[in-house]
């Protein structure tokens, strides 16, 4: 149980003392506090949501955060400048930085890229999305969903500055953290203005899509592969490739224009066959979609010697925590070894784990296990994380979550 103390205060919020651990994770980098390293509140009430001062057992500042009642991460850290003030210029200013780094990295592909990435720009909690001028987000945390209004109405200023003004904003706050935060669930467009449709269509990489914002996975497009994917094209052309868990065909889609010879793209969900088929068609590519569960139908293409050069495996996450870790690792090796079996001396492998519980050391010694498994060695061609507006902020491990490799078997 959390002591209550009195202490003495300096500013306006009330103060939460944290134990030797968290104070060195802090200083590490990491914004989060857990509720079970906090060791006294100054007040006997914190309201949900709102600024909590971080000191240390000697009284040192760490930094100010907001705070979750219900929440294991109690403290979301926003900054550890003790001047700060945390209103609506506060925010706009993070937005503005977010919108300004966008527009460095990403340079004309800011019409479909990630906008805001949670901790990695200083908005904990918070993810936003654009769609060719639709923004998706969303909000899983308590101090997010009480100043989203700020947010959102500095993204629309920003964006527009840019020469590419908001049509809508949509919110997709499905996810299980929302519970944890004491939030419920909801699903819609934010305010009065917004298309009549959440269908649109977005260009990556010269490639049409169509995007579904309030079906599609995630946020409707998964835009972290966007430069793997060009990454895979770059070395498609003459290959007979196999492009597993498909989903929209993306993977498939760039092997296909990037000259393969023959492409045969495989998904477990008739819903994402029927979307990668349509993507097909907005870009007249000539593919194969097979409705199967991958790890029933590599077996049976290794059983019947199909002629493959060139394999993509995009799975989903196969851990979400660290309790199924070992079980997520023994997945990714039996998919990988059966893809390593089936390709030729020479064929190129090129495989993915979305989940930060698997780190990439891990992730490439389950590729050397896998290679042994087979009887195959395997040469790393190119080892590639997420696109850069999907940053990855040292000290904060989550932020490093994607892992991609391109592989060789010698």
């Amino acid at each position: 149980m959390v002591e209550l103390v009195p202490m003495k205060q300096t500013r306006e919020f009330p103060s939460a003392v944290v134990t030797e651990k968290q104070k060195a994770s802090i200083q590490n980098g990491h914004p989060w506090v857990y509720a079970d390293e906090i060791l006294s509140l100054s007040a006997e009430t914190v309201v949900n949501g709102s600024l909590v001062d971080v000191l240390s057992r000697k009284g040192q500042y760490l930094g100010t955060g907001l705070y979750s009642e219900h929440s294991q991460i109690r403290i979301r850290i926003l900054d550890a400048n003790a001047n700060e003030k945390y209103g609506e210029p506060f925010f706009a200013r993070r937005v503005k930085y977010a919108v300004d780094y966008r527009y460095l990295v990403m340079k004309d592909q800011v019409s479909c890229c990630r906008l805001i990435h949670g901790e990695a720009d200083g908005l904990p909690g918070l993810t936003v999305d654009c769609y060719n001028g639709i923004l998706v987000a969303e909000v899983l945390s308590y101090g997010m969903e009480l100043r989203k209004e700020w947010i959102y109405a500095a993204l629309k200023r920003e964006l527009a500055a840019h020469g590419m003004p908001v049509n809508g904003i949509y919110e997709r706050n499905e996810g299980e953290l929302r519970a944890k935060e004491g939030l419920e669930a909801c699903q819609g467009w934010y305010g009065e203005d917004h298309p009549d449709s959440c269908l649109t269509v977005i260009t990556e990489n010269g490639i049409r899509y169509e995007v579904d914002v309030e079906n599609g996975q995630k946020t409707g497009f998964f835009l972290d592969q966007k430069y793997n994917r060009l990454a895979v094209r770059s070395l498609a052309k003459g290959r007979k490739v196999l492009d597993c868990c498909t989903h929209t065909g993306s993977f498939a889609l760039n092997a296909a224009l990037g000259g393969a010879a023959a492409v045969t793209a495989v998904d477990i969900s008739e819903s994402a066959i029927a979307m990668a088929k349509k993507n097909a068609e907005l870009n007249g590519a000539a593919m194969n979609f097979v409705t199967a569960d991958v790890f029933e139908y590599l077996p049976a293409q290794i059983e019947a010697h199909a002629d493959y050069d060139f394999i993509i495996l995009d799975p989903p996450a196969f851990t979400k925590s660290r309790r199924t870790y070992h079980n997520a690792r023994e997945g990714y090796r039996k998919i990988n070894a059966q893809a390593m079996r089936l390709l030729p001396r020479g064929g190129i492998l090129a495989t993915c784990s979305c989940s930060h519980f698997m780190p990439t050391e891990e992730f490439r010694s389950m590729l050397n296990e896998a290679g042994r498994e087979a009887g195959v060695r395997i040469r790393v061609i190119e080892e590639r994380h997420a696109s850069p507006d999907h940053p990855v902020l040292l000290g904060v491990p989550e932020t490093d979550y994607l892992k991609f490799f391109l592989v060789q078997v010698v």
